[in-house]
């Protein structure tokens, strides 16, 4: 059962039991008013399966609100419950009616919010958010029915890497060697006394695994071995586990257990077939037993060459980010410009005047695509240089001020990292952390906006001011751009 929420009342009116009254300054208050809350009430009771009885599933907006409050405080569960408990300024976000001191819901219900809220729902809000806080100088008037192209298009990719260990073909094969011996352990567990339990050298195969984890310095053979050994054990493991299904039933296994079985033979069979073809790659590539879906993107960053985590491709506009691609698997971002490109003109309702991306984005069909449209791409154009110096000095100065054009996109997904948590994504499931992923982005949009209210309240004073001293002078002359305010 589903209530649709009711419009919450003015933050004068929150009841507060120990006296006082709310501040219509205060963050949560400000973005509380700024999110379009009604707007996804339909959508996220679809998503609610229930026979209609029974107390009524928590809103949208207390949903929505505690995963924002949990990725703006970057806490745990647990601890984001307790911080709305004695906060009231939280609870206001989440549409209560007054402050009560008391958790208003388990720490567990975050699962059930994870899956209520899906990414596209995140991305349809973080659309709204963003076209709702992007200067009016962007959006196209009504009267012009050919608008110009205008604005600064940044576009960029990254890697969110996930919460796993760095992944070696032998560290692989020694956690799939001591699952596979845990699942032996549990089917035959109800033969115990009754059959004599199936050896697996646990002890032999884990002095082989720390006789060359712990060298120094391993050659190319010894490794080359020391995985040929950890394979015979895990396929001996997995053997001795088809016997014992024969008498013991898979049902035995919790739902973890059974999707690691799974994993470690798909695991195996990739391990066996680079081992035989003397390969160090292969497609689908499994780095993480317990998150199979992860996989190495090769970025040929300094300090890591490949990072392990979902690629997402994102554009920029007025220091506003929009989650344009997600996916696990690696691809090429160049191929994302043209819906990018397309998207901005969907929001706006015109194309950009300028596009800055880096140099993998310069290719023929792209370069092609934005000279049909009259955008210009970043960076030198193909063939060779002009002969003529005065040309060449130009374009090496158009270059020059388009590479510093795009570095807010580098310093927007530095943020994201560094400040939000972009650089580790804690959650283990795929959907789950493709939806942190999608919110990360959202509550730093929100804090863009936070930042940016006051410069925007003053370019309106100004505008007042100069209206009154100087009515000869345009009223809408702004000395503030949002350039200012990035």
């Amino acid at each position: 059962m589903y209530r649709h929420s009711q419009n919450q009342l003015e933050f004068e009116n929150f009841c507060l039991p120990f006296g006082g009254k709310l501040r219509s300054d205060n963050r949560w208050v400000k973005l509380a008013k700024f999110i379009p809350w009604g707007e996804f009430e339909i959508s996220y009771s679809k998503s609610l399966k229930g026979s209609g009885f029974g107390p009524p599933a928590k809103s949208v907006r207390v949903a929505l609100g505690a995963l924002i409050i949990k990725e703006r405080l970057r806490t745990s569960d647990e601890e984001t419950v307790e911080q709305i408990r004695e906060n009231p300024y939280l609870q206001y976000f989440l549409g209560f009616k007054e402050y009560k001191d008391e958790a208003p819901f388990h720490p567990t219900m975050f699962v059930h919010f994870r899956k209520r809220i899906s990414k596209s729902m995140v991305f349809k809000i973080n659309e709204a958010v963003n076209k709702k806080a992007v200067s009016k100088t962007q959006k196209a008037s009504d009267d012009d029915s050919t608008p110009q192209n205008k604005g600064k298009l940044l576009v960029d990719a990254t890697c969110a890497p996930a919460d796993i260990t760095f992944p070696t073909d032998l560290k692989l094969l020694n956690k799939a060697r001591e699952k596979s011996e845990q699942i032996i352990d549990v089917l035959h567990l109800p033969h115990k006394g009754k059959m004599k339990k199936p050896r697996t050298y646990r002890k032999k195969a884990r002095k082989d695994f720390l006789s060359v984890a712990k060298s120094k310095r391993l050659s190319k053979s010894k490794r080359r071995k020391s995985i040929r050994k950890q394979i015979g054990y895990v396929a001996r493991n997995l053997k001795t586990i088809d016997l014992l299904s024969e008498n013991s039933s898979l049902s035995l296994l919790d739902r973890r257990q059974y999707k690691d079985l799974l994993v470690i033979n798909e695991l195996l069979r990739q391990q066996k077939w680079m081992h035989e073809q003397h390969e160090n790659r292969i497609n689908d590539r499994i780095v993480s037993i317990s998150q199979p879906h992860v996989r190495p993107i090769k970025r040929g960053k300094a300090n890591a060459s490949t990072e392990f985590g979902a690629k997402i491709s994102a554009s920029l506009v007025d220091g506003y980010c929009f989650l344009d691609h997600l996916d696990w698997n690696n691809y090429n971002e160049s191929g994302d410009l043209v819906g990018q490109i397309e998207a901005y003109k969907e929001r706006f309702g015109f194309y950009p005047s300028s596009v800055h991306a880096d140099r993998i984005y310069r290719n023929r069909n792209n370069i092609k695509y934005c000279k049909k449209h009259g955008i210009r791409l970043s960076g030198p154009r193909l063939g060779c240089p002009p002969k003529q110096l005065s040309k060449k000095r130009d374009q090496q100065k158009q270059s020059w001020q388009d590479e510093i054009d795009r570095i807010p996109i580098e310093g927007k997904f530095g943020q994201a990292k560094r400040r939000f948590g972009l650089s580790r994504i804690m959650s283990k499931i795929a959907q789950t952390s493709e939806k942190a992923i999608a919110i990360i982005f959202l509550v730093m949009n929100l804090e863009k906006w936070l930042k940016v209210m006051p410069f925007y309240f003053f370019c309106f004073l100004n505008w007042i001011l100069w209206g009154l001293f100087y009515p000869t002078r345009k009223q809408n002359t702004c000395y503030i751009t949002s350039d200012h305010c990035r």
